[in-house]
């Protein structure tokens, strides 16, 4: 899929009168940047990931970095961070062996709460961006629920919060120390790797949102340093769950090893992607 110049048609964005667009990239049918211009002549820059995160409705506390629980983005990071702990923790060499299976899975359950709450948020973050260039603040009702298939970000958001479905699902589910080798493999194993699958692409739409095409290296940028993060967090669940499949033969995952230090991997990389998104918020990128 090669970037190319596109129609300057940006789903989330109502242009004021007199605003026009001059130019927009991205990805297949995704607009992900473009220039903007002004009334007055000036060009303004446009690009997805910051105008959420940087001129949204539900970010009333833009000063802090560390603390702001006005601000929507803030939740997000916390949220997700404490869901990250709780699955870094879980797979862990030590943790288990001091707590016991029960609380292990426990942990693991409560992490995947941590993580469908922080996805709900970050679904009212992203449909609450206003709709309106950056530096206007014309009033704007909040949003609780879109339909905008065409936003990159959007799309992102709402597998990944799917995604967060199937782990509570899966959790849950392994919580069970009774169950036959089918029924682990029905009830936890798939909806581990649907929920797995369903972070893979959802990085993946942000990976691209971020970096404007599908290869880009912009390490000294946070939004890019927090997909990288994600998109190989969720590579490592990925790997994880392919070697959680239990072989009926034996009666043991496929390699329990790569399952728990995929898990390990994944959630330390979800951790530092979400605390990094906590100075992100307040720290706007040059575009």
């Amino acid at each position: 899929m090669k970037e190319k110049k596109l129609i300057c048609n940006i789903p989330s964005l109502d242009l004021p009168e007199g605003w026009s667009c001059i130019k927009a990239e991205g990805i297949g049918p995704f607009v992900t940047k473009a220039i903007l211009k002004h009334p007055n002549g000036s060009h303004i820059g446009w690009a997805s990931r910051d105008h959420r995160k940087h001129h949204n409705l539900l970010d009333s506390d833009t000063k802090s970095t560390w603390w702001a629980p006005k601000a929507i983005g803030w939740w997000v990071g916390v949220i997700f961070a404490i869901g990250a702990v709780c699955f870094t923790l879980g797979s862990s060499p030590v943790y288990p062996k001091i707590v016991g299976n029960n609380l292990d899975g426990m942990t693991f359950f409560i992490g995947s709460l941590f993580f469908t709450t922080a996805a709900l948020a970050q679904y009212i973050e992203t449909i609450n961006a206003r709709q309106t260039p950056k530096g206007l603040k014309l009033k704007e009702k909040i949003r609780l629920f879109t339909w905008e298939p065409r936003r990159i970000d959007w799309l992102a958001v709402v597998v990944q919060f799917i995604g967060t479905i199937f782990f509570n699902i899966s959790t849950f589910y392994a919580l069970n120390s009774l169950m036959t080798v089918q029924q682990i493999n029905s009830q936890v194993w798939t909806p581990d790797a649907f929920g797995s699958i369903c972070f893979l692409v959802a990085s993946g739409l942000v990976w691209i949102e971020v970096g404007h095409s599908l290869f880009s290296w912009k390490i000294g940028s946070l939004s890019w340093q927090i997909a990288a993060l994600n998109l190989i967090g969720s590579i490592a669940f990925g790997i994880s769950a392919i070697s959680a499949f239990i072989l009926p033969l034996t009666g043991n995952p496929v390699n329990i090893t790569l399952v728990n230090l995929g898990t390990f991997t994944g959630g330390l990389c979800f951790l530092i992607g979400a605390l990094l998104l906590l100075p992100e918020r307040t720290h706007p990128e040059k575009i």
